[in-house]
């Protein structure tokens, strides 16, 4: 009698080429790629001191700045943060739940002096 529970085989599917591999490959070919030039505007002539500038700032500002903002910063970049409408969403349910809250805190209160009233003044 043949094992009828045999494992199923599992395809690998191959990795998918990278950007280099590809690059790589056209140049193999001998097709000639070239890189796209970059092209500065006006604004790219106006900034390009400041660029410079905040080079040199940059440089400093790693002796100066203390690690723990400058890992906080780099944390704080990789944020997703919510559209306006998810915010004024939370906003809305926050203010809410903070009245729900409020409202029961208060009926508390009320009942726990009215019965601390009657238990001490008696």
């Amino acid at each position: 009698m043949a094992d009828s529970k045999q494992p199923k085989k599992r395809r690998l599917r191959a990795p998918s080429e990278t950007v280099r591999e590809r690059a790589n490959k056209t140049l193999i070919a001998g097709e000639a790629v070239s890189k796209p030039k970059r092209v500065r505007g006006v604004l790219g002539k106006i900034f390009l001191p400041l660029r410079l500038i905040g080079g040199g700032l940059r440089f400093i500002g790693r002796f100066i700045i203390p690690s723990y903002i400058r890992n906080s910063w780099r944390e704080l970049r990789l944020v997703s943060w919510p559209s306006r409408k998810q915010s004024r969403q939370l906003t809305v349910a926050v203010m809410i739940f903070a009245i729900v809250f409020g409202v029961l805190i208060y009926f508390v209160d009320l009942g726990l002096d009215k019965l601390f009233k009657q238990v001490l003044l008696k």
